[in-house]
């Protein structure tokens, strides 16, 4: 992603002109003081230059070697540990560039003066160790700002060009072909270099927080993710430069804002005179002879025999071949033969969309595993237990289409078949929508009758027969549950319980057929009645005429066959939605009926991905349809032993039915 450059871009020419700038102090400093026929030329320093740069493209590797080398969690922990450190290092940075910009030259140029008389191989340590400290603090947080992108492309492009530039412009003021107020240069963009490492610093905190070595990972402050896309343009380009997110802890919240205003105010403060330093030796009493040839030879071979010998000597810990990356124009390009047993992947996602990603059977599209809702620029982990055989990455991301990784295989004993799920699509959920319409238009007809009687018998002052009428009206509508979750108001209109409502039973809100229950068992009279029972009247043939509408969503169908009784377990055979006609267990029955009528429909594709879960639930049904018969009562009365039957037999069916929703999801793509 090009915003991911844009902070970038900024370090390389802020570090690159600060170390450009110790370089081209040097040169100058050489030439005024070099004594006039001395054979000594720049060349020393510049191959200090090409030792430090070579220190730090060498620690840069040997951080990216050690964070691969590691697994997932103790990836984020050493992520953000080093995240932490470049923040204290580049802060401590703006504030040394502030206090000592002004005497840089002057202590240089004495530093050059003294290695001269010394020799060529001191001239090249001075340039090293006057370079090499800006190459390492621009490796570590040119490292930490890749890995809160989550891809090096953009990254690495924007340092490079930042560096291109800031080389341009000191060689063009070594020449002096330009004048800049340098000054004023690195105090504003000292600003938006703070701004830069408190957004590093907030990753680093949640990638602490993931690990779990920091509390807090579920303490969000904000989740805007439901709200705001993350493929917007300007969502992207403020994550880029400032590494906010959507969904944030209020930890890393906290320390950003602290962060930023504590480090702002202290450097904007008028900085105190600095004492005149001590007297002490010169620097050329402290700094050994050394032999030019050892010279060359630490200069360019240590660097790189110290980040060889790091890679040779830390054991890899296979998590390399586990990370599967999602690139723009790919997915998981990567990814290569894993062992089978019970492995970890790694998901980076470099695509710069958000979506879904699958690992899956390759014979048939079977779903072993998946990461919803990835993030651009996230890490997601996906433990598998994979058995011998073919596998693939699946990847849908948002605007894009749908793409297949090639073939990854499995190789070896100990990993057990693991259950794949056949991925289903809303066309394969339409024939069964259309059948539970046609179900339920004939219950809400039903449905009407019933309440045309409920309203004629409180017309009559018939209170016991508006009893009978409502407990009728009551289970139809129970009959029909699999459908009342896509009802919205309406069916709170018809069926709300006056739990949760601010003034609970006394509350406008209280309509339909419970309020009609609590009026008929508290003594009300039909004259108080009847009005609700004509909303309810009104409601029923409303709902008649948007049912095609209210019920079009494929999705709905496979969670209410777990859902219907998920809710008699919560509210009838608790007693929670219970307004005096102790009747849970008749309405629970019901229940039963509305389940069955959704199994039957799913049973073509329940039996397809997993041929026993529909006999095995109609088996546990019937258990607890005749643990509910065995009662004569209600849940508010019945024996303890007969309560127990039921709820034992309900939490049975309930664990089958759970499995549901997941076997018959309608996955993207």
């Amino acid at each position: 992603m090009w915003a991911d450059g844009v902070p970038n871009l900024l370090i390389g020419l802020r570090e690159g002109l600060e170390a450009g700038l110790v370089v081209s102090i040097l040169l100058a400093a050489l030439k005024r003081t070099r004594p006039e026929g001395a054979k000594t030329g720049s060349a020393p320093i510049w191959l200090g230059v090409l030792a430090a740069a070579l220190l730090a493209i060498g620690f840069g590797a040997v951080l990216t070697f050690s964070r691969s080398a590691l697994s997932a969690t103790a990836q984020e922990t050493f992520g953000g540990t080093l995240s932490l450190i470049a923040v204290c290092l580049v802060t401590a940075m703006v504030f040394w560039m502030r206090r000592t910009a002004r005497g840089l030259s002057r202590e240089l140029s004495a530093k050059v003066g003294d290695a001269l008389r010394i020799g060529a191989g001191a001239l090249a340590l001075t340039a090293f160790l006057a370079v090499g400290r800006e190459g390492l603090e621009t490796a570590l947080f040119l490292w930490t700002t890749v890995q809160a992108a989550g891809e090096s492309t953009a990254p690495l492009i924007g340092a490079a060009a930042g560096i291109g530039v800031a080389a341009l412009l000191c060689w063009l003021l070594y020449r002096s072909a330009i004048r800049i107020n340098l000054g004023v240069f690195f105090s504003r963009t000292a600003v938006l270099l703070v701004i830069i490492a408190a957004g590093v610093l907030a990753y680093g905190l949640g990638d602490l927080q993931d690990a779990g070595v920091l509390p807090g990972r579920t303490w969000l402050a904000f989740d805007l993710t439901a709200t705001i896309s993350p493929d917007a343009w300007w969502v992207t380009l403020v994550r880029g430069v400032t590494n906010l997110t959507p969904s944030m802890t209020w930890l890393q919240v906290t320390a950003y804002v602290v962060f930023v205003a504590v480090v702002l105010v202290a450097f904007f403060r008028k900085p105190a005179t600095a004492p005149e330093p001590a007297a002490e030796r010169s620097w050329s009493e402290r700094v050994p002879r050394l032999p030019k040839r050892w010279a060359v030879t630490a200069a360019v071979v240590v660097p790189l025999l110290g980040a060889g010998l790091f890679a040779a000597l830390v054991p890899s810990s296979g998590a390399e071949a586990r990370q599967v990356t999602i690139t723009a124009s790919a997915c998981a390009p990567d990814a290569g033969p894993v062992a089978a047993g019970t492995q970890e992947f790694t998901v980076a996602n470099k695509s710069g969309r958000s979506g879904e990603i699958y690992l899956i059977r390759q014979s048939d599209g079977g779903v072993i595993g998946e990461v919803e809702g990835i993030g651009p620029g996230t890490r997601r982990t996906m433990p598998v237990n994979l058995s011998a055989g073919e596998y693939a990455w699946r990847c849908v991301m948002s605007g894009a289409p749908e793409r297949r990784s090639a073939a990854v295989v499995a190789t070896g004993a100990g990993g057990t078949a693991p259950p794949a799920v056949v991925p289903v699509s809303e066309y394969d959920l339409e024939a069964p929508l259309k059948q539970y319409q046609d179900y339920v238009a004939p219950q809400l007809s039903t449905l009407a009758t019933q309440v045309d009687a409920l309203r004629a018998s409180l017309s009559r002052s018939d209170l016991q027969g508006a009893k009978g009428n409502l407990l009728q009206a009551q289970l139809t509508w129970e009959r029909v549950g699999a459908a009342y979750g896509s009802f919205g108001d309406i069916a709170e209109a018809i069926g709300r319980s006056p739990n949760g409502l601010p003034d609970g039973v006394a509350d406008k809100d209280f309509t339909g057929l419970r309020r009609i229950e609590y009026g008929l068992y508290h003594g009300q009279s039909a004259a108080d009645l009847s009005p609700v029972a004509d909303q309810l009247a009104a409601d029923v043939a409303t709902l008649r005429t948007k049912l095609p509408t209210v019920t079009a969503d494929p999705g709905d169908l496979p969670l209410r066959a777990h859902e219907i009784l998920e809710d008699s377990l919560r509210d009838k055979l608790s007693g929670a939605s219970d307004q005096g006609a102790n009747t849970g267990y008749q309405e629970t029955l019901a229940d039963i009926e509305g389940t069955r009528v959704v199994l039957d429909e799913l049973t073509p594709l329940l039996a397809s991905r997993r041929p026993d879960l529909v006999p095995t639930a109609k088996r546990q049904l019937d258990t607890l349809e005749q643990a509910l018969k065995a009662t004569t009562s209600g849940p508010a009365t019945a024996p303890l032993a007969e309560r127990q039957r039921v709820n034992a037999a309900t939490g049975q069916v309930l664990e089958t039915l759970s499995l549901v929703p997941d076997l018959l999801e309608v996955r993207q793509g």
